[in-house]
């Protein structure tokens, strides 16, 4: 009895710390997410000597930064997208910039699971989804929503997310300059001009904007009494609003500052090469975001997210690469496709034919990329500013330590050729298991499910086989020419992404192959798929007899309405007829008069068809 009373002050003490390490474990966190628009890692904290950004330089003293992070899509939709869902866009066919589409039954976004586990969830104030919300996703999101309106004691979950840098405000004028433009750092494929200095210094300005704003929300929180209760995230939604930051899915468009911060309370939560003012190399893309919240919240991430959660009881292994991706931009399709690892960065280009600087009207309004288009017009530009306004290589390869500005292309660098198939194989893997629906066009995913969410197309040889239309892609794009035989034969495949992608091999080939497959594109002017019928046209127009450009305009013309043909279709039309230039002139009398909203289009996409029809006519903006 004697020694067991001596022990007893110490068994109680163990069994109080035991206690108080549960009680530790069973409280859950407050997640805060501070986030900005168009902002790459131009930050002090990042080693960046041009900005001036005190306040995420403090923060970023106690928290832990992250080196690589990949926005998964260079502009906003598509890359909120990617957050809310915790999925590829691409697999959703929600890549688009901007688009309206279902969420796959079965699936919703990661708030309404947190809502579900009692968080209080509060977004002030941007959405900007490709994705329909399934049902009421936020406690409150608007120009109010805040944590203080949360119940007594109720965790919560708040993203303060700031438009200082966003692109409109790098071009907003008046603005008196505080960074001096003579000192702005210029990327290699920037000419060097008063008009691009200036923008990079004003860009610069907005970040040391933000950066105060950043600032007074982290004090709030410090004088609500949460700072020690409060996960802290900070990140810019892609890169830079700069052209050929912004859209494209280099590391110059993609890469963001990622900062976290973990109470001491929370550390447990912590990855373990947390501490403060310490770096992480960890690969983090925004599908991690998701899982990532859910796992700090201890709720399980569903198993049709793609993202890995990164912190947390249900963290899981790094990843070994992050993806990229570029669909269409605003009224100009594309389909790119990138990934990297630490060190290289590898860009698949599945529409060659088509320039960089395609003409985005929204992209034009910047000083900066209407004094690069007109130098390159003037030919007062030598390599590489050229090449952002002339066709694309099928393939890229950068090295990112020796060439962070991703300008001298190693695809034919015989001491590349082992990481260049590892980076290929990669990205056709990931496409393969995500079923990457951009390989299918816009207007198709409207016909074949209408009004529904387009993963419900079936993977038949006349739904959509996705391997099948991925090898038709690569045939298509990669431009060897002994692959004209098969792009023949596809124009007759079961599926209409087969005979899409067919159609589209041929064109890029240009005049040669389109004589020699007259007979097979003629035919493809009545095929049962628009998308078909619009890559035939363009084709036969630029490069048939006379008979084949007659028949050719008539089809476009009978595709270019929106009215008739839904949004998707008229975009997909009215860019071959501006492909098409003169070609096309007799169109143009039609196109003045005809009717320009789709039925049922949101004002997210009604834009898209005007703009064209301005740039295709002439017409002021």
């Amino acid at each position: 009895m004697h020694i067991l009373s001596r022990r007893t002050p110490w068994l109680l003490l163990l069994c109080a710390l035991g206690a108080s390490a549960a009680l530790a474990a069973a409280r859950r966190p407050n997640i805060l997410w501070i986030t900005c628009e168009d902002t790459g890692p131009q930050l002090g904290c990042y080693g960046d000597t041009y900005a001036e950004t005190p306040n995420l330089d403090r923060f970023a003293e106690r928290s832990l930064r992250y080196r690589h992070v990949w926005s998964t899509a260079p502009v906003c939709a598509p890359a909120r997208t990617a957050i809310i869902s915790g999925a590829y866009p691409s697999r959703f066919g929600a890549e688009h910039m901007r688009s309206d589409v279902p969420m796959p039954p079965g699936t919703r976004m990661f708030p309404q699971f947190l809502r579900d586990a009692g968080y209080y969830c509060a977004n002030n104030v941007k959405e900007d989804y490709n994705l329909i919300k399934p049902g009421q996703v936020w406690d409150d999101s608007s120009t109010r929503a805040h944590w203080r309106n949360r119940a007594p004691g109720q965790p919560f979950f708040a993203v303060v997310n700031f438009t200082t840098t966003h692109e409109s405000q790098i071009r907003a004028r008046p603005h008196e300059l505080k960074h001096d433009p003579a000192k702005a750092p210029l990327p290699a494929y920037h000419p060097d001009t008063p008009e691009v200095r200036r923008d990079w210094a004003q860009y610069y300005d907005k970040v040391t904007e933000m950066d105060a704003q950043a600032g007074r929300v982290l004090r709030e929180l410090e004088a609500d009494g949460l700072a020690n209760e409060t996960i802290v995230f900070f990140y810019g939604d892609h890169g830079p609003g700069m052209p050929r930051g912004k859209r494209w899915p280099y590391n110059s468009g993609l890469q963001v500052p990622l900062i976290v911060h973990v109470p001491e309370a929370f550390r447990h939560l912590a990855p373990n090469e947390y501490s403060p003012g310490g770096w992480s190399d960890r690969l983090v893309g925004f599908v991690d975001l998701a899982p990532t919240v859910l796992s700090l919240a201890g709720v399980s991430p569903p198993a049709w997210m793609d993202g890995r959660a990164f912190m947390g009881p249900h963290a899981g292994p790094p990843a070994r690469y992050l993806f990229g991706e570029r669909g269409r931009m605003d009224e100009r399709p594309d389909l790119v496709r990138s990934v990297r690892n630490e060190r290289f960065v590898y860009v698949r280009q599945y529409q060659p034919h088509l320039p960089y600087g395609q003409h985005v009207s929204y992209m034009f309004l910047m000083p900066t990329a209407r004094v690069w288009k007109q130098l390159y017009d003037e030919g007062k530009l030598s390599a590489p500013q050229t090449y952002f306004w002339e066709p694309k290589p099928a393939e890229e390869l950068y090295d990112l330590a020796t060439d962070p500005d991703e300008v001298r292309n190693l695809v034919n660098s015989p001491e590349h050729r082992a990481v260049l198939n590892e980076l290929r194989a990669a990205l056709r893997r990931h496409l393969q298991e995500t079923r990457d629906l951009g390989f299918l066009p816009e207007g198709e995913r409207a016909r074949l499910a209408p009004g529904q969410s387009p993963t419900r197309i079936p993977e038949t040889r006349s739904g959509y086989p996705m391997k099948r239309a991925l090898a038709m892609a690569d045939a298509a794009s990669l431009g060897r020419p002994a692959a004209l035989a098969k792009l023949q034969r596809g124009l007759r495949a079961q599926s209409s992404a087969e005979r899409y992608w067919a159609a589209q091999g041929i064109l890029m080939r240009g005049a040669p192959a389109i004589a020699a497959s007259r007979n097979e594109l003629r035919l493809a002017l009545t095929d049962e798929a628009p998308s078909v019928r619009i890559v035939a046209a363009q084709a036969l127009a630029q490069h048939g007899t006379e008979a084949d450009r007659e028949a050719a305009l008539a089809t476009l013309k009978s595709l270019v309405s929106p009215a008739v043909n839904g949004h998707a279709v008229a975009v997909e039309a009215l860019n071959a007829v501006d492909a098409l230039g003169a070609v096309a002139a007799p169109l143009h009398d039609f196109l003045r008069s005809m009717d320009r909203k789709a039925p049922g289009a949101s004002s997210r996409i009604e834009e898209h068809v005007p703009r064209l029809l301005a740039h295709i006519l002439g017409e002021p903006r």
